[in-house]
């Protein structure tokens, strides 16, 4: 490795997407996962550094995130946040616009400030179990890991990614560390959403088998 900083974008890339953390904090951490990575990298693996440093990065950012989130944000924050997703849903349909802060205080009987409270406390955090829109799954419950934590399961899923197809790959980094949904993914890749899905559910059935 000649020069590790010559990666230095991969952390921005992925640390810019936490819009409520301390910038300076997850930019530390993602350059330890940076030099993680650059350790632990072999020429054998026939991939680039720079998609097997991309997992490390995000692995650690992500964990960070979701400790820190946890310290931050309290259970009923969280709740909160759901109900007034659910609340915005029905409100929409009856009012056809976007309900204000004060029809949803009004809605669901909870002080505005509460709402505001909430809406900033959990704004742009998706933990990696995240369910997207199209289906009713998510990574690492497809794949059987019951800890979500970075250790030697997360090492071993990490592993087997690296040695899917350049074409698989594409497609688990879109949807699972990219948030694209299946739509999303199938113009990103040039494919129809039904390969996609199709696609999707065989590399996840190679993954289940691997680990």
């Amino acid at each position: 490795m000649n020069n590790i900083l010559e990666y230095e974008p991969l952390v921005y890339n992925i640390i810019n997407k936490y819009n409520n953390f301390d910038k300076e904090d997850l930019y530390q951490v993602g350059m330890m996962e940076l030099v993680k990575a650059a350790k632990n990298f072999k020429k054998e693996f026939n991939i680039k550094f720079s998609t097997y440093a991309y997992y490390y990065i995000l692995g650690g950012v992500t964990k960070y995130v979701r400790e820190i989130n946890t310290i931050k944000v309290s259970r009923d924050l969280i709740k909160l946040k759901k109900a007034v997703e659910k609340a915005k849903e029905v409100m929409r349909q009856k009012l056809r616009r976007e309900p204000t802060t004060l029809e949803l205080s009004l809605f669901l009987e909870e002080p505005e400030e509460k709402i505001v409270e909430a809406e900033i406390a959990t704004q742009n955090i998706k933990s990696l179990d995240y369910c997207f829109e199209d289906e009713n799954t998510d990574l690492y419950n497809s794949i059987k890991v019951e800890d979500k934590s970075m250790d030697e399961r997360m090492l071993d899923l990490k592993d087997a990614i690296m040695n899917l197809s350049e074409e698989e790959r594409n497609l688990i980094i879109a949807r699972y560390f990219e948030d694209l949904t299946q739509t999303e993914t199938s113009k990103q890749l040039g494919m129809s959403q039904v390969q996609v899905s199709r696609k999707e559910t065989k590399i996840l059935q190679k993954l289940q088998a691997t680990l």
